[in-house]
């Protein structure tokens, strides 16, 4: 299949799906001008050494060495736009396609786009917890003092060191969200995965969860991942450009088959067990 035809033959298995969803990587923000990890030359972990920066054992010896590597990218974060792929996957949340979005990301921009149903298996930046108290705190004023001072935040209350709700590695995923991820998984019978190479587990091991049950698997990511072999759909292109393209065939198809939106009537049809097409 071509480029054209590989973007038709996603946006007929989207909206023949009965339960879509997607799982998002670092490269769903790259065109948002966010880094990924593993890219050579600008990747993250090209110049930092992630056990040495980004592991719960070494920021609890230094968490300095931890503030010092992400204030960079805090201050990217802070105003990063979200992007056309972004705003394409809440087109075909609202469009009643897509069902949820699962994310590795921290960046908030899949909200910012609009997307309602997002489950942040990696954590997110919007509060911080003292790791002496557990006190949990709006992040919005820590960060600007600290993009401000570059001084370790501490917590108001005892002075301890706050660490951002964000998973660390060592650390567990947020059970609350990990639950949610798995119930979306249980019910999908399609994964769209955009941006990501499939490489941290356990997210890695998703879309196989969806392909054992015989579910479909669309791939959209600039590099080859392991799952390709069994896609029913890869393309190796840029997220920011493929995925308006998906959206905009589904709404066409729609359009042309004068077919009602899906969002309420899926929704009723499928929150009862075992209801027929």
């Amino acid at each position: 299949m071509n480029g054209r035809d590989r973007v038709a033959r996603a946006a007929a298995l989207l909206q023949e799906a009965r339960y879509a969803i997607a799982l998002t990587g670092a490269g769903m923000s790259t065109p948002s001008g966010i880094p990924d990890f593993r890219s050579p030359e600008t990747g993250l972990w090209e110049k930092a050494d992630p056990m040495e920066v980004a592991s719960i054992q070494a920021f609890q010896r230094r968490p300095n060495a931890f503030y010092g590597w992400i204030r960079p990218l805090v201050k990217t974060l802070v105003t990063a736009q979200s992007n056309a792929g972004h705003l394409a996957l809440a087109q075909l949340e609202s469009g009643g396609w897509l069902k949820a979005v699962i994310t590795q990301n921290i960046d908030n921009l899949h909200q910012q786009a609009g997307s309602r149903e997002v489950v942040e298996l990696h954590g997110h930046l919007r509060e911080a917890t003292c790791i002496d108290c557990y006190r949990v705190l709006p992040t919005r004023d820590l960060l600007a003092d600290f993009l401000a001072s570059g001084e370790v935040p501490r917590c108001p209350a005892c002075n301890g060191v706050i660490k951002p709700n964000v998973v660390l590695f060592g650390e567990q995923l947020p059970v609350e969200a990990l639950n949610s991820a798995m119930d979306h998984i249980r019910r999908a019978d399609l994964m769209l995965v955009a941006g990501s190479s499939l490489e941290v587990v356990p997210a890695s091991h998703l879309p196989l969860r969806v392909n054992e049950r015989a579910g479909h698997l669309i791939v959209v990511n600039l590099t080859p991942t392991y799952i390709d072999d069994v896609a029913d759909v890869v393309i190796h292109a840029d997220v920011a450009e493929v995925l308006p393209r998906v959206a905009r065939a589904c709404a066409r198809r729609a359009a042309h088959s004068g077919a009602p939106s899906r969002t309420g009537r899926q929704r009723g049809r499928l929150d009862a067990p075992g209801a027929a097409d």
